[in-house]
C-alpha cells in the first residue's frame, strides 16, 4: 500500500511544492477566529510531505502573525483568493451549473469542502503525482465528497481536452471552469491553448475564473520581502517558476469570442471582505489580477463583447453579488 510520504515527489518540488505552500496557508487561515476560508483538510497534506512537515499550519504558529511576509501577507493572499474564488463557483451552482472543473486544482479540497447543491459534479485536472498524494491523504482521513468528484490526471501543458470528456465531462451543459494559481507558470502558447479549449467546451452560462500578473515586476518589486522570505525559508523561488515569456492577453481574447469579462485587483476584495492584504510599497501583489468572465452564445458577438476594469460596474455575477449561503 502506497504511504502519503512515498508518493511526495509530484509535491516536493517546482510547482508542485507551491500546492504545499497554498495549503499550509488555508491551514493557518482556517484555525484564524476570522477566517475568510476554511480547509480541515489542508494541514494534513502539509504534515504528510516531508518536504513541508514543519510548516506552520496554525496563526500562533507565525510569531509576526500578519506582519510575516510569507505566512502573514502572502499567506493571507491566498486566502483572500480562496474565498473569492469559493464565492465564484458557489454562485455559479446555485445559478443551475452543475458541471465544475478546477484546472490544476492542486491540494484544494473544494470538491470536500463547500456546500455544493445536489447533482454537481466537480472535476479535479492535476498531474498524477499530485493527485496521487492527495488521495492518500484524502483516504487515510476517510474523507467523503459532497459532490461528484472526478479526478483526471492531464499535463496543462498540452491537449487535455479529451482526458476530460473521456471521464463523464458534457460539452453541451454549462460548466464553471477554474484555474487557480495556474496560468502564471504556463508558457504563453499553453495559455492561449487552455482558453481557447475552455472557450470550445463552453456553452451559454458557463463561467471562468483565473489569475494573472498584469506587468512585467521592477527589480525593486522583484527583491521584496514576499519573494525573498519564501524562497529564503521555505525553498520556493517563486520568480523562477513563473514562466517568463510575454503574456498573451487572454482576457481581451475571451471578450472577443464573447465572453463578458471583468477585471478584478485582490484590493478590491480586501475591502468588500475587510480583511485579507493591503498595497505596501514595492509591492508583490500590486499586478496581480483576477478575472471573472461569462460565457453567452445567444447574439454575443465579438463587438458586442466588453471588459469591464477593476471599479467598473461588475459584469458577470460571478464577481458581484454577496454569496449564497453555504459560503465560508
Amino acid at each position: 500500500m502506497h504511504t502519503a510520504q512515498g508518493l511526495t515527489a509530484g509535491v516536493a518540488r517546482g510547482v508542485g511544492r507551491t500546492a504545499l505552500l497554498v495549503a499550509a496557508a488555508r491551514a493557518i487561515e482556517t484555525h484564524r477566529p476570522d477566517a475568510l476560508a476554511r480547509d480541515p483538510f489542508a494541514e494534513h497534506f502539509v504534515r504528510a510531505a516531508a518536504a513541508s512537515a514543519s510548516w506552520p499550519v496554525r496563526p500562533g504558529q507565525v510569531p509576526d502573525g500578519d506582519a510575516d511576509p510569507l505566512w502573514g501577507r502572502l499567506g493571507r493572499y491566498f486566502a483572500l483568493r480562496t474565498r473569492v474564488l469559493d464565492d465564484h463557483l458557489l454562485r455559479s451552482a446555485h445559478l443551475g451549473v452543475r458541471q465544475v472543473v478546477l484546472l490544476g486544482a492542486g491540494l484544494d479540497c473544494r470538491a470536500y469542502r463547500l456546500d455544493w447543491p445536489p447533482g454537481c459534479a466537480v472535476y479535479e485536472v492535476d498531474t498524477a503525482e499530485v493527485l496521487a498524494f492527495k488521495q492518500t491523504v484524502l483516504d487515510r482521513l476517510r474523507a467523503a465528497p459532497a459532490a461528484e468528484r472526478r479526478a483526471l490526471a492531464a499535463d496543462l501543458r498540452d491537449d487535455w481536452a479529451d482526458v476530460l470528456l473521456a471521464t463523464g465531462f458534457d460539452p453541451a451543459e454549462p460548466t464553471a471552469w477554474l484555474a487557480e494559481g495556474l496560468l502564471l507558470y504556463l508558457p504563453a502558447a499553453a495559455e492561449r491553448r487552455l482558453v481557447a479549449t475552455i472557450d470550445r467546451l463552453s456553452v451559454a452560462d458557463s463561467t471562468l475564473a483565473y489569475e494573472i500578473k498584469d506587468l512585467v515586476e521592477s527589480p525593486q518589486v522583484r527583491s521584496s520581502p514576499v519573494y525573498t522570505t519564501t524562497r529564503r525559508r521555505i525553498g520556493i523561488d517563486l520568480l523562477a517558476l513563473f514562466d517568463g515569456e510575454p503574456r498573451p492577453d487572454s482576457a481581451a481574447e475571451l471578450a472577443s469570442l464573447g465572453w463578458t469579462v471583468t477585471i478584478r485587483t485582490p484590493y478590491d476584495f480586501t475591502r468588500r471582505h475587510g480583511r485579507g492584504p493591503l498595497p505596501e510599497p514595492n509591492d508583490a501583489l500590486a499586478a496581480n489580477r483576477w478575472i471573472f468572465a461569462a460565457a453567452s452564445r445567444d447574439g454575443a458577438t465579438a463587438s458586442g463583447a466588453r471588459t469591464t476594469a477593476s471599479g467598473a460596474t461588475p459584469g458577470p455575477p460571478t464577481a458581484g453579488p454577496p454569496p449564497p449561503p453555504g459560503s465560508p
